[in-house]
């Protein structure tokens, strides 16, 4: 450690949990973040500035006026710009800690490009809106053998858990009962009962202490518990969480979700939307745009993403050729747009 990251990280060195062995260790570590949004940017930004080495952002998003409220590492020019969030994440955290190597994937974690996206770190942290991803994101960590640490949260409450595979519950233990999955109460979005930051905060920050741990060597050190907290009420709790003895993944190792085929489309939390997925397709931006500005006016592009509106609706369309439609919750009316003017 040179002297400029001595002084940099000089007060994480003070504390005894730490220390400078401690610290050296963080410097050299990696870890894998999916989804960057309320959890994920204040998770990324307390890793980043406590000098994780290497961090990978994954997230298939774009940022919006209503992400700034509780997402924050982004400002209201990456919104005017439609940036990507792991694009601005990017931009921000390497402003914050140039010491830190943080990789942008503008993608969406499927069942087709899990293990490649992860494979390769130590710690796989969650920064998720939806349990589909969740239970994905635990198959994967089960199958590669890798630590990762579940956190949730909506309104004023939020829960998270660390999952060590072989030796702790998982989140398939936690969720499935006699085979049907319950959510604590997080079965609500933020679009329906909206979300406190000081919530995501919370939880997101106790995310990131965990992972320090892990990523420090202290794995002693770690909760055990799965921790929940309403920060409304000002209530906090902790449970030991067993084992299931016939859990679907940590147990009888029956991958479904990650060996599954993916739905074609999912809604998204926070806005009245459908994504519809064609993974196995590449689109030219410039070309798509050449096309539609033909019959639709106002069509907007940046090296990203590519967004018109079609009143009622709105369509962004990305180069993996993904596209978010904007203003229904109906597939089917997705489908149709996608097809009409991007191509079946």
């Amino acid at each position: 450690m040179d002297p400029g990251q001595f002084e940099k990280y000089s007060r994480q060195i003070l504390f005894a949990g730490i220390g400078e062995e401690g610290q050296q260790r963080l410097l050299q570590s990696s870890a894998v973040l999916v989804g960057c949004g309320a959890l994920g940017t204040v998770a990324a930004n307390l890793l980043v500035r406590a000098g994780v080495g290497r961090l990978r952002i994954i997230d298939r998003d774009f940022v919006e006026l209503s992400n700034l409220q509780r997402q924050t590492l982004f400002e209201e020019s990456d919104a005017r710009e439609s940036l990507p969030k792991a694009v601005a994440a990017h931009r921000r955290l390497t402003a914050i800690n140039s010491d830190a190597v943080v990789e942008p994937v503008v993608a969406d974690l499927n069942p087709e490009n899990a293990r490649e996206l992860l494979s390769g770190f130590p710690l796989i942290l969650d920064g998720t809106d939806n349990f589909e991803t969740r239970l994905l994101i635990n198959d994967a960590a089960i199958a590669l053998g890798v630590p990762w640490i579940y956190a949730a949260a909506v309104a004023s409450y939020g829960l998270t858990f660390t999952i060590l595979p072989g030796e702790t519950a998982c989140l398939t233990c936690l969720l499935e009962s006699n085979g049907k999955l319950t959510s604590f109460g997080l079965e609500e979005t933020c679009d329906t009962a909206g979300i406190l930051n000081s919530a995501a905060s919370v939880i997101a920050s106790i995310e990131a202490a965990e992972a320090t741990k892990l990523l420090a060597g202290k794995s002693d050190a770690l909760n055990g518990r799965l921790v929940s907290c309403d920060v409304w009420t000002g209530r906090f709790q902790s449970i030991r969480v067993a084992r299931n003895p016939q859990c679907r993944a940590c147990v009888r190792r029956d991958f479904t979700y990650l060996e599954g085929e993916a739905q074609p489309h999912v809604t998204l939390c926070g806005r009245d939307s459908v994504q519809i997925h064609e993974r196995s397709r590449r689109l030219d931006l410039g070309e798509l745009g050449r096309r539609i500005e033909k019959t639709v006016a106002g069509v907007r592009r940046n090296d990203f993403l590519l967004r018109f509106r079609v009143p009622p609706y709105e369509l962004t369309v990305f180069p993996d050729g993904r596209a978010v439609i904007k203003g229904t919750r109906d597939p089917a009316v997705a489908r149709s747009l996608y097809a009409r003017y991007i191509g079946a």
